[in-house]
């Protein structure tokens, strides 16, 4: 027997077991990509019903907003830990806790008797957004070798950008015919098929590791960044500005707290485990990416709530027009994404950013000009290029932004 394995050739099964590793890597990305769209197709399908649901609770429209807000806020305190998680269980845990969370929390929210009751349901499906993004990044950033990323992220594109457009299209539709309850019980069917599926399919890719959770940190992250997503909301609804104790307030608390939680992860850098390791930041390239990517979010996000709003309440859309209205732009970025990560393998992300930056600009120049009388189609035509513009940036610049990051840093680095 030891003679033959000496002389068989070292080779001959290396292709098998790659291919294996590859359908495996592929399945578990696939998983999370399927689950991924889901979480953030419920993110933004009840924008469309945000009028509704206040006629429906007789709540005022800066209330109801929180329904977004709180949404964020929850995410902001939560994905500091995600890390720490996903370092310490398996996989399949991360995943079906995740899932189980959101799914929890979307029951809820379909059976909610009060406004109350709803922003709790949707506190509960952020915490499972919150787990279920950072997971499929941070599984691209391990698996996926960098010269491949931009390619695969142009795929995982289209995850991010068709599932906000067909959001608010989906959630119109149902509000034209429906109460605004199957909203929710719309996705709840979805979730428990993905949730099988991950079941069925998904395999762990890592051992989990045993590493310590510092305390003080996480309260820290809470108070620092959900105090500082909770005070620029508050920002906005008060008519004193900075001048209101609640904003001031509240963002001094946040900022200090952010100070704190900055110092004490430099020292568990030396002495111990930090919650989010700020080492990848020496990475000017990281550093430059990782703002830009928070810029696209708040201009996804931000039109995502804004832009449906204003051509219900002051344009007299439907909510099927207003989902109507959004799907080109959301179809286009999605349906361009992949060629352009190819693009960005093969030339790099220098002139695709550098294009979508300048278009980006002139939409939000535009649609910061846009008055009660704009027309519809003008809006529309600002949306797309807007869309466009995100799709020229987001995929080349995530893939340049994650390649110099060493494997060690890919659990608490993804974007």
């Amino acid at each position: 027997m030891t003679e033959h394995l000496t002389t068989a050739p070292p080779t001959a099964a290396a292709p098998a077991a790659t291919e294996d590793t590859e359908a495996r890597d592929r399945s578990i990305i696939t998983v999370l990509l399927i689950a991924t769209f889901v979480v953030i197709l419920n993110e933004t399908i009840m924008n469309v019903a945000l009028p509704r649901l206040s006629e429906e609770f007789n709540v005022a429209a800066s209330v109801v907003q929180w329904l977004a807000t709180a949404f964020m806020l929850t995410m902001a305190v939560v994905i500091p830990a995600t890390g720490f998680l996903m370092q310490r269980l398996t996989t399949r845990t991360v995943f079906f806790a995740a899932m189980g969370i959101f799914g929890l929390g979307t029951l809820l929210a379909g059976l909610a008797p009060n406004f109350e009751i709803l922003l709790l349901a949707c506190i509960a499906q952020a915490i499972g957004t919150a787990i279920m993004t950072p997971l499929l990044f941070t599984t691209v950033l391990t698996l996926v070798p960098a010269s491949r990323r931009g390619a695969v992220m142009g795929t995982i594109t289209i995850v991010i950008a068709v599932a906000p457009a067909l959001g608010p299209t989906v959630g119109g539709a149902i509000l034209q015919y429906l109460s605004w309850r199957y909203l929710f019980f719309f996705v709840l069917p979805i979730v428990l098929a993905v949730t099988a599926y991950g079941a069925r399919t998904l395999v762990n890719y890592s051992e989990p590791q045993r590493v310590s959770l510092d305390l003080p940190s996480f309260p820290l992250a809470a108070l620092g960044f959900g105090g500082l997503v909770y005070s620029l909301s508050s920002l906005g609804e008060s008519h004193a500005g900075l001048g209101a104790p609640l904003v001031s307030g509240s963002l001094l608390v946040s900022l200090v707290s952010l100070g704190l939680f900055v110092w004490r992860q430099i020292f568990l850098q030396r002495h111990g485990t930090p919650l989010l390791d700020f080492r990848v930041l020496r990475y000017p390239i990281y550093t430059l990416g990782l703002t830009v990517l928070a810029l696209l979010a708040l201009v996804l996000f931000g039109s995502g709530i804004l832009l449906p709003m204003y051509v219900q309440q002051v344009r007299g859309l439907d909510p099927l027009q207003t989902g109507l209205l959004m799907l080109p732009g959301g179809l286009l970025m999605g349906l361009l994404s992949p060629a352009i990560g190819r693009m960005s393998d093969r030339s790099g992300p220098k002139a695709l950013a550098t294009a979508g930056g300048i278009m980006l600009t002139l939409a939000l120049w535009g649609l910061s000009r846009i008055t009660a009388e704009t027309g519809v189609p003008h809006i529309l035509s600002l949306h797309v290029v807007m869309s466009l513009a995100m799709a020229m940036i987001f995929t080349p610049v995530f893939s340049a932004t994650s390649s110099p990051l060493p494997s060690r840093s890919t659990v608490t680095a993804a974007p």
